[in-house]
């Protein structure tokens, strides 16, 4: 089974404050990039309780040193192109709901998502993920697939990623076989009775179809999965147990742990019946969770959007995280016009700060911005992506990635960031260890600056 509810709400019946010695003996395993069970997961999901915050500190502070272990200071940035927000369903958080009488419909043409691309292309983003309302007569496969070619062809987006809704097999070859990176589908909440409350109709209502998505998906020839669930629905440690036992089962039955685990927390949304999140998840929650991902699963990506803030998104940037969308619009048709049309988003953002001030205040906090794509490029996924990054080998391919990426975006479109970006990439050099791998980056450096 992908989940076992009475094995998840038994450990959660029996989490009480946990020991100073569980929870470093815990921790010395994490630190050894070997991931954590569910029933150790489930030993610090209370560490923050009780006023008990020396032992949250010290789950907070083996994340950051799980991250950097893994993939160093890098962090990897993106941007979602929404595609349509004509839904058939009517999920009670999302604007995009079939009954959402406020929101201004439009599903893009192929050339209009192929002038949003180019325009996230003269903004310096290099992946990108494509996000579509389930719709089988607006955004089908084959709507899919022709933006898809149309972006690779006449763009100079490397990647494109993919957050749609679970789709058979035969559909799934396809876009892998047009060169999708990430196959992303959420589960929202893995607590069946919150599932059908929050899903009354529509197609999205299959509970287990939903939930199987990533078996057709890997059928289909993804090794590059990604997951989550949709904090604020349920009680966010059963949702957190859940999600990282389905990343158990994938890892068990194919052999494969997910790409990416995103983080998304409930925010407002216009024309959505709830006006709160049901259970409400606070931000030290949200860091601890954050921190938690990291720890059970070293080698993924845990992704934070601009749902959160500014300045919750440093602070995440030190417990674990190490993927963050920056400039987001959730409406289709965002970015190609400096008017908003937020009349038509999924949900409001709280980070609407560019891509260039983002890429700032990362660097400027020490991290290394990256915007690299060559893991997809060079067929460097799946089992061969996650061997390295658990042997702690991968960070040497993203630090050199990050590196030239970073200086591509310095000479073709930062502005205010230049010269914190400048000073990244020489700290970042200045760091690196192997000289022959040193030398091969300072060659393609020049290369990059001589503009080829």
């Amino acid at each position: 089974m992908i989940i076992v509810r009475d094995k998840i709400e038994t450990l959660l019946q029996n989490a009480g404050l946990p020991s100073d010695n569980d929870v470093n003996s815990i921790l010395k395993k994490a630190l050894e990039l070997k991931g954590l069970s569910l029933e150790e997961i489930a030993v610090l999901l209370n560490v923050g309780a009780y006023g008990h915050t020396p032992l949250q500190k010290s789950v907070l502070k083996a994340a950051g040193q799980v991250k950097d272990k893994v993939f160093g200071r890098r962090v990897v940035l993106f941007a979602p192109l929404y595609l349509s927000n004509e839904c058939v369903n009517n999920c009670l958080y999302c604007g995009f709901r079939m009954e959402n009488r406020e929101a201004a419909r439009k599903t893009l043409t192929v050339e209009e998502a192929v002038k949003e691309a180019k325009a996230l292309v003269s903004k310096g983003y290099k992946r990108l993920l494509l996000v579509a309302a389930e719709n089988p007569a607006k955004s089908n496969v084959n709507y899919i697939l022709d933006v898809v070619k149309a972006i690779y062809s006449e763009t100079d987006i490397r990647v494109l990623h993919l957050n749609a809704a679970p789709m058979p097999v035969g559909d799934l070859k396809r876009l892998k076989c047009a060169g999708v990176g990430v196959f992303q589908v959420f589960q929202e909440t893995y607590h069946r009775e919150t599932y059908e409350k929050m899903h009354p109709s529509g197609m999205k209502r299959g509970y287990d179809y939903r939930l199987s998505a990533m078996d057709r998906a890997i059928e289909a020839g993804f090794d590059d999965l990604g997951i989550g669930a949709l904090l604020g629905l349920y009680d966010w440690r059963f949702d957190l147990l859940a999600t990282v036992s389905h990343a158990h089962y994938l890892k068990e039955r194919y052999g494969i742990w997910p790409h990416t685990i995103s983080v998304p927390r409930l925010r407002p949304a216009s024309g959505s019946p709830l006006t709160s999140p049901p259970f409400p998840v606070s931000d030290e929650e949200f860091k601890l969770i954050v921190a938690l991902y990291r720890l059970a699963v070293p080698t993924a990506g845990v992704v934070v959007s601009t749902r959160e803030s500014a300045e919750l998104r440093r602070e995440v940037l030190s417990v674990g995280a190490s993927q963050i969308s920056a400039g987001s619009r959730t409406e289709p048709g965002g970015y190609d016009s400096d008017e908003g049309r937020y009349e038509a988003s999924q949900f409001d953002i709280d980070d609407d700060r560019s891509l260039d001030e983002v890429i700032e205040d990362v660097a400027k906090l020490g991290y290394m911005p990256s915007l690299c794509t060559s893991c997809y490029r060079v067929g460097r996924t799946g089992k061969d992506f996650h061997e390295l990054a658990g042997s702690g080998n991968i960070k040497e391919y993203c630090s050199a990635n990050a590196i030239l990426t970073l200086k591509e975006y310095i000479l073709d479109s930062a502005n205010g960031s230049m010269a914190a970006c400048e000073e990244a990439i020489r700290k970042e050099i200045e760091g690196m260890t192997d000289g022959e791998f040193k030398e091969g980056v300072d060659e393609r450096l020049s290369r990059i600056e001589a503009g080829e």
